[in-house]
C-alpha cells in the first residue's frame, strides 16, 4: 500500500468490513472501551501496521458502534483493531491495547504470522497477531447453484473431517492438495458410491490450531476463533481470498454430485480460554457482552459450561445477532446446506447460565427465514444439561445419544436391553413424545468423531488415550465397546470373523431403523484409532483416512454401499410419520415379535428381537430378524400366499452373500429362518414373489 487511505466518518452499519464503491466501511461493536484504533497491514510484510487510524468519538462513534470509511481499499487488504479500555477483573473488563485483535465479523483471516503465546503474554503482538482480511461478497460465481433441499427422511449423514479425509500419504493425491478443500472434492466419486446424501463437517470456522496441551495439535477444530472465516489450514493456497474460493468450489462440487454440505458449527465456546488464555478477538472488544462471566470473591470469573474454559453469552443481544447473521452469511454466501450445532444446550441458557423455557437465539434461529430451508440439528446437551428429546422447537432435529448407548449395550449382548432398542429402531417415540414431529429428525448414530470409531468398538473394551499426554485420563470411560476376545489388533480368525460380524450387525441396525442414520468417516472400511476414543489432538495417522484400507476391505465397503442403497430404495425408511401412527396419515404397521411371530420379549435376558413393517399403499414388506444370542436361533416368518420372502441382509454369511439387490435376493421357501448366533437377517416381502 503505497498512499495512505482517505478516512470519512462512516456508518454503524452492516458491521465487519464491508466493500463499497470508492473503499471500505469498517466497523465494530464495542460498548465500554474508551478508544478504538484500525490498523491496515501490508500483504507482503503484515508484522507491523502500515497505516493506523485513531476513531474519534465524536465523529465516528454512534451509540455502542465504532467505525469508518477509508478510501482506496481493495478486498484483500489486511486489517486489525486495538480497543483501549479498563483491565479490571473486579468489573469483568478485559480491555489490552496492545493487543491486535480479530473483527468478529471477519469473513477471512492472515494466520502465517500467529504466535499464541505473543496473545497471552504482555506487551506489543503486532509481529506475531493474526489479521483479518477484507472480503467483497457476491463476487463468485456459483454457475446457478442452488441448495439441494434433501429431506431428512432421504438423507444419510457421513461426519467427516476435511483434513483427516486425505492427507493421508495413501489418499493418491499431490502432496498439495492433501487434507484440502479440493483434496476433498477430489474424493467426491468414492462419497457418491457410498451412496450418503450429505456430508457432516466437523468445524471448519477458522479454529486456533494451537489451543491445545502438550505442543499437539488442535486436530478436531472446536476452538474457534472467527466464526464467518473458512479454516485457512484446509486451503491449497495461502492466500484468504483463495481460500474462500476454494471452499466453494468444493460446496459446489459436491452439490453437483447430489450432496449437502452440514457444517459443525461451535457458539457455545471461543478458543480464547480461561483467564489464562490468550486475548484474540471477543476478551479485547468486549468481555463482558460476549462471555458468560460469574462474580468470585473480588473478579469475575469465566463460567464453563462447555469444559473449554469459557461458554459464549449466546443469549446477550449482540452475540446472538451475530451467531444469526454468521449463519445466514454461510447459506446465502457460503451456501451450505445446513448446521449441527456443538453442545446446542449451553444456547439454552441466559447471560446468567441459568437454562430458560424460551432462549431467544434458539427460536431466532428456527424461525428465521434465510434459515428456513436449512438442516439445523442439534448436539442437546452440554457439561451439565442433557436435553435430548426435549429440545426447543419443532424444525430442530436431534442428535439422539440414547440410540448409540442402547444399540451398542444390545449389540455386545448387555441384558436388559431388547425392550430400549424397541424404541431405537422406531425412531425413539419415549423420548420425542410429540409425535406429530417428524420421526427423521432422530439423528441415529452409533460412533462420532467423539469415541470409538465403529472397528474400534468392536476390537477394545478399554481407550487408548495414552498418545494425547494426559494420562490416559481424558476421553470417555463408558464405551460400551466389545473386544470379541482379544484386545486391539488380532490374528485369530474367530476374534476376526467375529468383528467382521459384529461391525455388520451395527450398520444394519442402523439402515434398518427409523430416523436419519449418520455414519463416521472411514468407518464402511474400518478405519482405526488404535483405541484412542479422544483424538481431538491426533493431527497424525491415529485419525487420518488411510486409503490402503478401500482395497484391504472390499467385502465391507461393498456391503455398506448396497445398505444405503436398501435404506434409501425403502419406502418404509422415508416415511415423514412415527410407524403405526393411523393408517389415513400413511404411516406404516410395525409389529415386534420374538422367535415366534408376535411373542416378543423384552424381559431382562432377551437378547432378541424381530419386527414386520407393512403398509397397504407399498408393494412390499420388511420382517428383521435380530439375534444378538450367542446361539443360532430359529425366528418364525410371517406366512402368506400373496406375500413371497426374499433375503436381503444375512450378516453371518460370507462377503458375497451377505446382501442382496431386491432383484438378486435369494428366496426364502421355509416357515422358519435359522439366524447364527449374533448376527441380523433381513427378509423382504414381495406380491407374488416378483
Amino acid at each position: 500500500m503505497s498512499k495512505k487511505p482517505k478516512a470519512r466518518p462512516g456508518q454503524s452499519f452492516p458491521l465487519g468490513a464491508t466493500v463499497i464503491d470508492g473503499g471500505v466501511n469498517f466497523c465494530l461493536f464495542t460498548k465500554n472501551a474508551s478508544a478504538v484504533e484500525l490498523l491496515l497491514f501490508d500483504a507482503e510484510d503484515h508484522r507491523y501496521p502500515s497505516y493506523t487510524f485513531w476513531l474519534d468519538p465524536g465523529q465516528n462513534k454512534t451509540f455502542y458502534y465504532w467505525h469508518i470509511f477509508l478510501t482506496n481499499i481493495r478486498p484483500g487488504q489486511l486489517y486489525g483493531w486495538r480497543v483501549y479500555g479498563p483491565y479490571a477483573a473486579d468489573k469483568g473488563y478485559r480491555f489490552d491495547g496492545n493487543k491486535v485483535l480479530i473483527d468478529p465479523y471477519a469473513r477471512a483471516v492472515a494466520m502465517d504470522t500467529y504466535d499464541r503465546q505473543a496473545a497471552i503474554g504482555p506487551g506489543d503482538n503486532s509481529a506475531r497477531a493474526i489479521k483479518s482480511v477484507v472480503v467483497a461478497d457476491g463476487d463468485y460465481d456459483w454457475e446457478g447453484d442452488k441448495p439441494l433441499n434433501h429431506p431428512f427422511s432421504r438423507s444419510i449423514i457421513y461426519e467427516m473431517h476435511v483434513g483427516g479425509f486425505t492427507r493421508h500419504p495413501s489418499s493418491g493425491l499431490p502432496e498439495e492438495l492433501r487434507g484440502t478443500y479440493r483434496g476433498l472434492a477430489e474424493k467426491i466419486p468414492y462419497l457418491k458410491k457410498l451412496g450418503i446424501t450429505a456430508v457432516e463437517l466437523l468445524p471448519v470456522q477458522q479454529f486456533d490450531p494451537f489451543d491445545v496441551p502438550n505442543d499437539l495439535s488442535n486436530y478436531w477444530g472446536y476452538s474457534p476463533i472467527a466464526f464467518f472465516a473458512p479454516h485457512q489450514g484446509y486451503s491449497s493456497t495461502p492466500d484468504p481470498l483463495g481460500t474462500i474460493r476454494e471452499f466453494r468450489d468444493m460446496v459446489k462440487a459436491l452439490h453437483r454430485a447430489g450432496i449437502e454440505v452440514i457444517l459443525d458449527v461451535v457458539f457455545n465456546h471461543s478458543g480464547e480460554g480461561d483467564e489464562q488464555g490468550p486475548t484474540l478477538s471477543f476478551r479485547g472488544i468486549e468481555n463482558r457482552a460476549y462471555y458468560m462471566l460469574n462474580k468470585e470473591n473480588s473478579h469475575y470469573a469465566y463460567q464453563n459450561f462447555t469444559g473449554t474454559g469459557n461458554t459464549l453469552n449466546a443469549n446477550h443481544s449482540v452475540v446472538r445477532r451475530m451467531i444469526r447473521d454468521c449463519l445466514r452469511y454461510w447459506v446465502s454466501e457460503m451456501h451450505v446446506d445446513g448446521f449441527r450445532f456443538d453442545l446446542a444446550s449451553v444456547l439454552s441458557r441466559d447471560e446468567n447460565g441459568r437454562p430458560i423455557q424460551n432462549p431467544p437465539v434458539l427460536w431466532e434461529i428456527e424461525s428465521d427465514p434465510v434459515l428456513a430451508p436449512t438442516k439445523i440439528i442439534a448436539e442437546a446437551w452440554d457439561v451439565h444439561q442433557y436435553q435430548v428429546g426435549s429440545f426447543v422447537g419443532d424444525k430442530w432435529a436431534e442428535w439422539n445419544g440414547r440410540y448409540r448407548d442402547d444399540t451398542r449395550r444390545f449389540v455386545k449382548g448387555d441384558a436388559g436391553m431388547a425392550s430400549a432398542v424397541r424404541n431405537r429402531i422406531t425412531a425413539s417415540p419415549d423420548l420425542f413424545k410429540k409425535l406429530l414431529r417428524d420421526p427423521n429428525r432422530s439423528i441415529n448414530f452409533i460412533t462420532c468423531h467423539d469415541g470409538f470409531t465403529l472397528n474400534d468398538l468392536v476390537s477394545y473394551n478399554e481407550k487408548h488415550n495414552f498418545a494425547n499426554g494426559e494420562g490416559n485420563r481424558d476421553g470417555h470411560n463408558a464405551n460400551f465397546s466389545w473386544n470379541c476376545g482379544a484386545e486391539g489388533p488380532s490374528a485369530d480368525p474367530k476374534v476376526e470373523k467375529l468383528r467382521q460380524k459384529q461391525i455388520r450387525n451395527f450398520f444394519t441396525l442402523l439402515m434398518i431403523s427409523q430416523g436419519t442414520p449418520m455414519l463416521l468417516m472411514g468407518d464402511e472400511v474400518r478405519r482405526t484409532q488404535q483405541g484412542n476414543n479422544n483424538a481431538y489432538c491426533q493431527d497424525n495417522e491415529i485419525s487420518w483416512f488411510n486409503w490402503d484400507l478401500v482395497e484391504q476391505n472390499p467385502g465391507l465397503l461393498r456391503f455398506v454401499q448396497q445398505l444405503t442403497r436398501f435404506n434409501l430404495s425403502m419406502e418404509f425408511f422415508q416415511e415423514e410419520w412415527y410407524w403405526n401412527t393411523p393408517e389415513h396419515l400413511g404411516g406404516s404397521s410395525c409389529t415386534f415379535h420374538g422367535i415366534e411371530l408376535s411373542k416378543p420379549d423384552f424381559g431382562f435376558s432377551s437378547h432378541s428381537l424381530a419386527f414386520s413393517l407393512k403398509n397397504r399403499n407399498y408393494d412390499k414388506r420388511l420382517h428383521a430378524m435380530i439375534n444378538m444370542y450367542w446361539e443360532p436361533l430359529e425366528f418364525e416368518l410371517p406366512g402368506s400366499r400373496q406375500w413371497k420372502w426374499k433375503q436381503a441382509v444375512n450378516t453371518a454369511a460370507p462377503a458375497s452373500r451377505d446382501i442382496y439387490s431386491l432383484e438378486d435376493a435369494p428366496a426364502i421357501r421355509k416357515r422358519k429362518v435359522k439366524v447364527e448366533a449374533r448376527s441380523v437377517v433381513v427378509a423382504v416381502g414381495v406380491k407374488g414373489g416378483a
